[in-house]
Order: C-alpha cells, then structure tokens, then sequence
C-alpha cells in the first residue's frame, strides 16, 4: 500500500507564534520608550535616581530574568511540542500513553521551590534594606499629609509648610542628606509614589508610615496618588524638586517668610480675608489661617495650581478661582462665582505670595 504524503500547514503554526514574539516586541519597544524617557512628564522607573529606587529597580530587573527565562523555555517546549508531535493524517485514534516519571515529577517540584525561595530571599533583603536604614544625623524630615486631592508638605524642624511641591537637598556621596517622610492621611487612604526616587507607601487615617528617598542628581521628579481616593484621584499629582544645598537653604529662607503685599493689592487683601477663602486657606501674616486647603503664603512660587493639574498662570489661576471644576472635577474647592472686578483684584493679590 502506497504511504500516503502529510503536508504541514505551516500557516497555522506560524500565525500564533508570529502573534506572541509580536507581542514580546511590542512589551520591549514600551519598555525602551519609558527608559529614554528624561522629561519630568514621563516618571520612568527603568531611571532610578535614588537608594530605595534603585534597589527596586535591581530587585525587578532579577524577577524579569527569572521569568522571562522560564517564559522562553516553557514557550519553547509548547512549541517544540506543537510542531513536533502535531496530528498527522495517518495518525491512530489516540496516542501513546505516558504514565508518569518519578525524575521528571521531582524536577518540576524542587525547580519552582527554588526559584520561589530565590525571588523570596532577594525582596526580603530589599524589604529590609529599604524599610530599616539608619536614619542619619543631618537627614531631612517632612511631615507628608494626604488630602482630598492634594499634598500637605510640613518640615517641623525647619518650620516650612508648603503644598503639592515637595522641595529636597540633594544627597551626593560626600555629603549624603536622605530625605525621611513621616507618612499620614487627612481623610481617606492615599499612596505616595515618586516612580523614580522610592516605591508606593500608603497613607492611612489613624497610622504612621515612614519612606526614605535620597535622590542624586538635581532635577524634577514627578508622582502622583497611587491609591484610588475619590473622583479626583487621576489629578493628586505630586513634584518633587531636588536642589542643590545651597538652592534648598535659599529656598527654605524664602518660605520662612511671611506673606508680602503691596498697596496696591489690598482690595484683593481684602476680598480674600472677607470671603470663604479664610476657611480653608492659611497665609501667614493675614487672618486667614484655614488647614483644610493648601497653604498659600507663597503660592506663585509653585509651578503648578491645583496638585499639579495645571501650570500656575495668571489666567489659569483665575479659572480655579471661579469654576475648579473646569479644571479638576469632582475637587473639593467651591466656586467662588466673583463678579470681574472682585476676581481680577483677588488674582491680582494671590499673584503677590511668592
């Protein structure tokens, strides 16, 4: 009897196995996007650019090897047994039976139980390395408090408080000065997270966390809240901006100041200190010592309005004033719904805090 000639449909092969190592590629490309990424509007964590980033970035470089090796040896066997051991027509109903290996059931036992004990040991030493480091004479403590949506940044030894920018010494080798954060909640829970100075670390009503960055190279570092607090959460962003000592002292003598205002302002004093603006807001020096918003004794002297939603402008400021929910809905500021005059006179003194 003639054997009878079996064609491959290598089409049918190649089309899922094309797909994956597409998909791989695809993985690589984003990852290689977000390592080139410099600019303070990408946070990389592929960048590190501090003690406890780093460590996390050594840590998950391993865990990608790790399983990206056991991804390319299991994907290898599946197709290799796919090819290999495909249905060909003169093929029986049913195949050899394989009932077992004794050497092979052992393997795949011990294997895994490894590679878990290694991934396990290398977080623990990491877990430890970051969460019990010695804090320093010299390191810098703030005071961070999560609120509905924005950041309370208060340094009690250096009596400075300030909102949603938060200002660090950088820690050269020869001079290290780490940064400490006491970690609290205002209200709900919150997550800080500087992808390219430290990991996530909660904030939690009634509990005190603690995290530690001690970033290298001057620059700005962005974050945001990186656990879901309401409906404004998308928009409770963060910066972070390391400066030299000298432009950290410098910058601490600045907020050490009160508010200054000219003559020529007090109408926009005055609209201020007689309006629900006093409630909430604090700016040395006036009336108005509110804590459930930020402090706005040197407001223009942020780059940004409103937990870094928007650039902070003139005209931008002015539509926080009188419609914030334009520019971040859902937050918690009301509408002051001035007529012209008063607005233009209120952002004419706001634009005095510096």
């Amino acid at each position: 009897m003639k054997a009878t000639a079996h064609k491959t449909d290598w089409g049918s092969v190649a089309g899922p196995v094309a797909g994956v190592f597409i998909l791989l590629a695809e993985v690589l490309l984003a990852a290689s996007l977000c390592s080139a990424a410099s600019g303070p509007a990408i946070p990389s964590i592929f960048k590190p650019e501090s003690t406890p980033a780093d460590s996390i970035y050594g840590l998950s470089v391993l865990v990608l090897a790790i399983t990206g090796l056991i991804f390319v040896i299991v994907f290898g066997l599946i197709a290799y047994a796919v090819i290999k051991f495909r249905r060909r027509s003169d093929d029986g109903p049913e195949p050899p039976q394989v009932y077992g290996s004794n050497q092979i059931e052992i393997a795949w036992t011990v294997i895994p139980v490894l590679i878990v004990l290694v991934l396990f040991m290398a977080t623990a030493r990491v877990i430890h390395a970051i969460q019990d480091a010695r804090k320093p004479d010299g390191a810098i403590e703030v005071t961070v408090i999560g609120h509905q949506f924005w950041w309370e940044f208060r340094y009690p030894e250096l009596g400075v408080v300030t909102a949603n920018e938060l200002h660090v010494p950088v820690s050269d080798p020869s001079r290290p000065t780490p940064t400490f954060l006491k970690l609290l909640s205002a209200d709900t829970d919150h997550s800080f997270w500087v992808p390219r100075l430290a990991g996530k670390t909660d904030l939690i009503p009634n509990r005190v966390n603690n995290m530690w960055i001690d970033p290298h190279e001057t620059g700005v570092y962005v974050g945001q809240c990186a656990q879901y607090c309401g409906m404004q959460h998308a928009k409770m962003l963060l910066r972070v901006y390391v400066d030299s000592r000298e432009q950290f002292d410098q910058w601490v003598q600045e907020e050490k100041k009160s508010a200054q205002s000219r003559d020529a302002v007090n109408e926009g004093r005055r609209i201020f200190e007689t309006t629900a603006c006093v409630n909430c807001h604090t700016v040395s020096g006036t009336v108005a010592d509110g804590r459930f918003g930020p402090d706005l004794t040197h407001l223009m002297s942020r780059d940004t309005i409103a937990s870094g939603a928007t650039p902070n402008t003139p005209e931008n400021l002015k539509t926080w004033i009188q419609d914030p929910d334009s520019i971040k809905p859902g937050s918690l500021m009301p509408a002051m719904k001035l007529n012209d005059h008063d607005l233009d006179a209120l952002t004419a003194y706001l634009e005095t805090l510096r």
